[in-house]
């Protein structure tokens, strides 16, 4: 009888821990989904930001310390270069886009996305319109609980 009891306590503990890892794994799922989430929205942001020539705002999305490396210029390290060369990226072009996300990959605070972007471009200086096409590289990082850019690179496709 004591042996039944036991045995009967065992598969209840097991049986438990079992449940309790399913729920972990669940959870875990859900939190990596929310994050995807997050990380969307502000990519979807970011390029409305960009659409409507929004230094302020685009220069809010990143950390601190993030930096922008657009192809052909040098880096922008920190908040107040970063909106230095978005002023003068906006004050020359006028970007009209479309984001398309390949990858989001999420690693504890840490996060990178794998775009690619088309549309049109307007070059303030003499009125024409080009096509443009590029593919990016994002890198995040939880900043203050709140997904930020941390890392930009982007280069032209055509």
């Amino acid at each position: 009888m004591k042996q039944l009891a036991i045995i009967l306590m065992a598969i209840t503990f097991l049986s438990s821990c079992q449940n309790r890892s399913e729920n972990l794994i669940k959870n875990t799922e859900t939190m990596e989904k929310l994050a995807k989430q997050e990380i969307e929205n502000l990519l979807m942001t970011y390029k409305g930001t960009l659409n409507n020539s929004n230094s302020e705002k685009a220069t809010s999305l990143y950390t601190k310390d993030g930096i922008f490396m657009p192809t052909g210029a040098p880096s922008a390290i920190g908040k107040e270069q970063i909106k230095s060369a978005y002023d003068f990226v906006f004050s020359q072009i006028q970007l009209n886009i479309e984001f398309y996300i390949e990858e989001i990959t999420i690693e504890n605070s840490l996060a990178y996305a794998v775009t690619s972007s088309k549309g049109s471009t307007l070059i303030h200086a003499n009125g024409e319109t080009i096509p443009e096409e590029n593919r990016e590289l994002f890198v995040f990082e939880k900043e203050n609980g709140t997904w930020k850019i941390a890392r930009y690179m982007f280069n032209k496709t055509k």
